[in-house]
């Protein structure tokens, strides 16, 4: 799907509302836009939007860099299923997950049955120039960001290519990505 579609008329965004009866879930890797446009999808759609770390952190009390550091990625990971679970039963809306969430096997199948999985992808350009941006990624602690994330890219595609909807996210304006959402979203349904 590429990111050039035009904007959804109100008339149709209220067509598309009608037909989903589940929260819009986006996964994919770190850096690929999934809080940014998930605001934004969320505030098209009149949708509560969730970014999964942070309600992580605010359940946990803690940051997710401390998360890993005391009790390990395996421990993060459990939590954040059982968030993740929670969020999807509480409210129909936008979750933006962490990038590793719908690697694991029990979070990607809870999303896929009572969520409506988008993978947002990118170019490995992309994902290096957007994590830059930021100092708060444990997975890109210890070594050169850009051969984490080209070794993170092969090992998780196959995760994230279960996703029925796949969206490209390219530099520019995140609208270009919503409407691309949108678009893909309508067709799927």
């Amino acid at each position: 799907m590429t990111v050039d579609q035009p904007p959804p008329s109100h008339g149709d965004i209220a067509a598309l509302m009608a037909r989903i009866d589940r929260p819009i879930v986006l996964v994919g890797l770190m850096g690929v836009g999934k809080s940014s446009v998930g605001r934004r999808l969320a505030a098209v759609l009149d949708l509560p939007f969730t970014d999964a770390d942070d309600a992580i952190e605010e359940a946990a009390q803690m940051t997710i860099n401390d998360m890993f550091a005391m009790h390990g990625e395996q421990d993060f990971r459990d939590g954040e299923r059982r968030v993740i679970a929670r969020l999807m039963e509480e409210e129909r809306g936008v979750i933006a997950t962490g990038g590793g969430a719908f690697v694991n096997e029990e979070t990607r199948k809870l999303i896929l049955d009572k969520g409506l999985a988008v993978w947002l992808d990118a170019d490995l350009d992309t994902l290096v120039e957007r994590v830059g941006r930021k100092d708060n990624r444990p997975l890109l602690r210890d070594g050169n960001p850009r051969d984490i994330l080209a070794r993170l890219k092969t090992e998780r595609e196959p995760a994230y290519a279960q996703a029925p909807i796949h969206v490209l996210s390219a530099p520019g304006p995140h609208q270009r990505t919503v409407n691309a959402i949108l678009k893909a979203i309508d067709s799927w349904l």
